[in-house]
């Protein structure tokens, strides 16, 4: 593959006021899926930021390294040591020193507590929180880490990678001033969100878009990434209950059941048993997962469902690949048809994936909630919660042109004096009905 770029990405500015604000007090550690871009931003950062760095990387580090963490009596040993073997001198408070793949070597992460308190040089450490948890059962954990976590490119820091720093602060201010685009412009608005949902937003199928265009090429990136994941999920549950769970995601979305139903993914499985697995899986940073919100109030997170959920991709680029992953990849054509909207199976899963991806890095806990009125045997349910200030905002995702939003009509009535701003998120131009906002689905960043 030729030379990754380097992506801007908003974390950036979290690892600045880390900067800043620490001083040398706390170590940062930047947690994120496998893949999601971790060590580059971090180079990128010490590059920038400081007068030097050593990047010590756990996965490829010499036996001679990872020894230099069995014995912390003294420090100018280990910190002479590091400057030889990696021909860096480092500087007091103007130097930092990387731990990437810091849960290859729980003994650095352990060490992170004297390294600060020392106060020479800053301390910056990446990992996979799933494997971190994995190789930290016998060691204390510092108390003396800022933690950070590293989601995939948004839909704006996408945009920037295709070198347009327009579209988006101007979808803000016709969001804001409730502006109609007109229907050939949302077309074309679509055509380009529906671009993010197929390549998604994980750096190396990015990079392998803007060096190829070619789609059958950023397929084969993706699928390397979730065999990534999988194998990953392999080594955490040898019965592979994990793995079941993570390929069944996109059939359980499409299945647009009011929940994860874990006994038709594996017969006489209960939910209660493969909690720990969920958990697993949610650290992994791979999935984001919705619970079921029991009493819809402002602490959401006080009424969650622990055994009622949804899971969806933390990309919806892989999920689009996971989704089709049993075809072999041959031609573009799946692809040129989602792009162009021509795809005969209902798309519904495909938008409700981007929509969670969309509101959980914008920092929202994911909650939804079904209900049945009295007396009926119909079921509503709202797609998502988040809540603003003290009032619950509830969305709901269409896949096309809507013709009713019952759900979230029956569902204020419900609760009408909790409630705050009602939107539907959908295919077509920002319009107003009556007193719900109905959005095209590429504006959800700025709910």
């Amino acid at each position: 593959m030729s030379n990754e770029r380097i992506f801007e990405r908003k974390i950036y500015q979290k690892m600045l006021d880390w900067k800043i604000n620490s001083n040398g007090k706390t170590a940062l550690l930047v947690k994120g899926a496998r893949r999601v871009g971790k060590s580059t931003i971090v180079k990128e950062f010490a590059k920038n930021e400081y007068s030097s760095y050593i990047l010590v990387d756990f996965s490829t580090a010499p036996k001679e390294v990872h020894d230099l963490f069995k014995d912390l009596s003294d420090l100018n040993y280990i910190f002479l040591r590091l400057q030889l073997i990696y021909n860096v001198n480092l500087e007091n408070r103007k130097s930092v020193i990387i731990f990437d793949e810091v849960q290859l070597e729980p003994l650095a992460r352990q060490a992170i507590k004297h390294l600060v308190k020392d106060g020479r040089y800053d301390y910056i450490e990446t990992g996979s929180l799933l494997s971190i948890k994995m190789n930290t059962k016998d060691i204390l954990i510092p108390s003396e880490e800022t933690r950070i976590e590293m989601v995939p490119m948004d839909y704006e820091e996408f945009k920037w990678a295709l070198n347009d720093k327009l579209t988006i602060p101007m979808l803000k201010n016709v969001f804001e001033n409730r502006i109609s685009l007109g229907d050939d412009v949302n077309r074309r608005m679509m055509r380009d969100f529906r671009l993010y949902m197929l390549i998604g937003g994980m750096p190396q199928a990015v990079n392998e878009y803007l060096e190829t265009n070619n789609f059958s090429k950023v397929d084969k990136v993706k699928r390397s990434i979730l065999e990534l994941y999988i194998d990953e999920f392999k080594k955490l549950s040898p019965n592979n209950k994990s793995v079941k769970l993570f390929k069944a995601i996109p059939l359980q979305l499409a299945k647009n059941s009011t929940r994860y139903h874990v006994s038709s993914v594996m017969s006489n499985e209960r939910v209660d048993r493969v909690l720990k697995n969920i958990a697993d899986m949610k650290d992994s940073l791979a999935i984001n997962i919705a619970y079921h919100a029991d009493d819809p109030s402002v602490g959401l997170s006080l009424h969650e469902d622990i055994n009622r959920f949804k899971l969806y991709l933390s990309d919806t680029g892989l999920f689009t690949t996971l989704a089709f992953m049993d075809k072999d990849f041959t031609e573009n054509i799946i692809y040129e048809k989602l792009l162009n909207d021509k795809l005969d199976t209902n798309l519904g899963y495909l938008y409700e994936n981007v929509v969670a991806q969309m509101l959980y890095a914008n920092g929202n806990k994911l909650f939804y909630y079904s209900f049945s009125k009295e007396n009926s045997s119909h079921n509503y349910e709202v797609d998502f919660l988040i809540t603003k200030r003290n009032k619950i905002i509830p969305i709901e995702v269409k896949s096309s042109s809507y013709k009713t939003h019952a759900s979230i009509d029956a569902f204020s009535n419900k609760f009408s004096n909790k409630v705050g701003n009602k939107y539907l998120i959908y295919t077509k131009d920002l319009k107003k009905d009556k007193d719900l906002l109905c959005v095209p689905i590429y504006m959800t960043m700025f709910l």
